[in-house]
């Protein structure tokens, strides 16, 4: 069996209210939620504290997992909170699932076919412990990093640690970034004390790419531009999804329209 495990929860600062908020006429939350019920995924299980996310959840479909408060802080990590999700879904199910979908309720930019890429993969690659969503971002490169000490802009990372560091954006190659969109794990990876690394110690050591473009998870109000961009160019509007043919979710007040 494959389960997603969601997670969001009350309380944000960034962007208030920001996992229920309207993006195309729809709650945020349920983009990564109609991508999970459109892939290979059998159950989906919803992480949170809060009453509208819980309430908007269970309506479309999401079996819900309470988010204990100590879990739901602002500094709360992430890891812990999925690894309790984990916890309970195996003491509901009495096994461990094959595979299990980490995605955050901000986490807009997933796709389906993402999701069973990262089955296909990890089902002929027994060695890797995850597949998960990365996004190019050559403009971010680390050689462009800097931070402020006593007023000056420094260098984030020493220079000397690249090679031929130039103006071009591109001169250290592509810069990929784990997105946050999905993270297609093994049950072993929430053994986080061997296998987890930072900053992301739920995905494993060895761990496969799901390239895309225009990935994030959405924490301030600029992001939403982009999310909606990336949406619009996979086939979402405010009045239909590219799943209208066979998703198993409705919004009051849209048409019914066919594929």
């Amino acid at each position: 069996m494959n389960v997603a495990l969601l997670i969001g929860r009350g309380g944000s600062t960034g962007l208030p209210g920001k996992n229920v908020r309207r993006l195309l006429g729809r709650p945020m939350m349920d983009y990564p939620i109609l991508a999970a019920q459109n892939s290979r995924i059998d159950r989906v299980y919803l992480s949170t504290d809060d009453d509208a996310i819980a309430r908007n959840g269970a309506e479309k479909g999401c079996e819900l997992i309470e988010r204990p408060a100590e879990l739901a802080t602002k500094e709360a990590l992430s890891e812990d909170a999925f690894r309790h999700g984990y916890r309970e879904i195996v003491s509901r199910l009495g096994e461990e699932p094959r595979y299990v979908v980490l995605l955050f309720c901000n986490g807009v930019t997933i796709t389906p076919g993402l999701i069973d890429q990262g089955f296909d993969f990890l089902d002929t690659h027994p060695e890797f412990d995850s597949a998960v969503t990365v996004s190019k971002y050559n403009m971010w490169s680390p050689l462009r990093a800097r931070k402020i000490e006593e007023g000056r802009v420094r260098p984030f990372v020493p220079i000397e640690s690249f090679e031929n560091a130039t103006c071009d954006r591109d001169s250290q190659g592509d810069a990929w970034f784990v997105d946050c969109s999905a993270f297609v794990v093994r049950p072993r990876c929430f053994d986080y004390e061997n296998l987890g690394e930072a900053p992301f110690r739920w995905i494993g050591q060895q761990v496969h790419p799901l390239e895309q473009w225009g990935g994030l998870d959405i924490d301030l109000g600029y992001q939403v531009g982009q999310a909606e961009y990336w949406l619009r160019e996979h086939g979402f509007s405010e009045t239909r999804t590219p799943y209208d043919a066979r998703t198993r979710v409705s919004y009051p007040g849209s048409p019914t329209l066919s594929a």
